[in-house]
């Protein structure tokens, strides 16, 4: 097998695991904040797929255009599940959130049954069949305009959470929830903040996901598994980690649909995930509790 296909392949995995990292960090700045696991992430990422579709249809505006205003919707959308269904049940046991997020990505994935069908939709836009030269590798132009656009908004994150005084209020609720409300913090608003930047997170891999892969409203509970194991490989709560796990993730899919088959990459993305437990348990930057 020529080593330029090897590398060209291992790249395209990489880029592809970028996208898959953003998605994964919303996932992960939800846990390492409000403690409360989404279950209906996939489901959201698959609206806010949807959402790029119609607007391309419709209106005929790029996908990685209406990432904006979809990420904006779907900040709103998490706002409002925080504050209104999902604040209620912070101090509940774990098992009625799970039930109560469950319930919420049944919903959606119904409702997205109802109004577009079965049937897989994608968008093609003008350069989707073009390519990049970085060397001797041949890279598909989307791969690399996808990933540098992950890469942006998850480093305008980090600086968010570092720099800014909304920021380091979260990561103090973070850090501390009892000392956040002692020192007068309203913490409901930072937790519905933060469950809306997550959304956004991964309302904007959702827009982007519609130029890489098909779209069906069941492929959200395959994206909501995919971003728990992308998590848990980098560590939960960790953001550096999302996007390690996520890269890891694309990297392996990759490999493993060149030397063995497209239907294995789920088998060795599992393997990963065992190693990881096994050896370390945290996750790979993950801390220890």
């Amino acid at each position: 097998m020529p080593t330029e296909l090897v590398f060209t392949v291992a790249l395209q995995g990489i880029l592809t695991g970028l996208v898959y990292g953003l998605m994964a960090l919303g996932l992960s700045v939800i846990f390492g904040v409000v403690r409360v696991v989404n279950f209906a992430h996939g489901e959201m990422m698959t609206i806010a797929s949807y959402g790029a579709i119609v607007a391309f249809a419709a209106w005929h505006i790029d996908p990685l255009v209406a990432m904006v205003p979809i990420a904006v919707i779907l900040f709103a959308i998490g706002y409002a599940m925080q504050a209104l269904l999902i604040n209620p049940f912070i101090n509940r046991p774990e098992h009625s959130q799970f039930i109560l997020l469950a319930a919420v990505a049944i919903i959606m994935v119904n409702g997205l049954l109802m109004i577009f069908g079965p049937d897989a939709r994608n968008v093609l836009v003008d350069y989707s069949l073009d390519s990049i030269e970085i060397g001797p590798l041949l890279v598909d132009k989307v791969r690399v305009i996808t990933a540098a656009m992950a890469l942006t908004i998850t480093a305008a994150l980090f600086a968010f959470f570092k720099l800014s005084h909304t920021g380091k209020a979260i990561r103090a609720c973070a850090d501390n929830h009892m000392g956040a409300l002692v020192v007068g913090l309203n913490v409901k608003q930072l937790y519905a903040l933060t469950f809306g930047i997550g959304s956004a997170c991964v309302g904007a891999a959702g827009a982007m996901m519609t130029l890489l892969i098909d779209t069906t409203p069941n492929i959200g509970p395959v994206f909501t598994l995919q971003a728990f194991v992308i998590v848990i490989i980098g560590g939960l709560g960790s953001m550096p980690g999302a996007l390690l796990g996520g890269v890891l993730i694309g990297l392996s899919e990759a490999m493993s649909g060149l030397f063995f088959a497209p239907s294995a990459k789920t088998m060795f993305g599992v393997a990963i995930l065992i190693l990881v437990l096994l050896f370390r348990p945290q996750g790979l930057l993950g801390r220890k509790a």
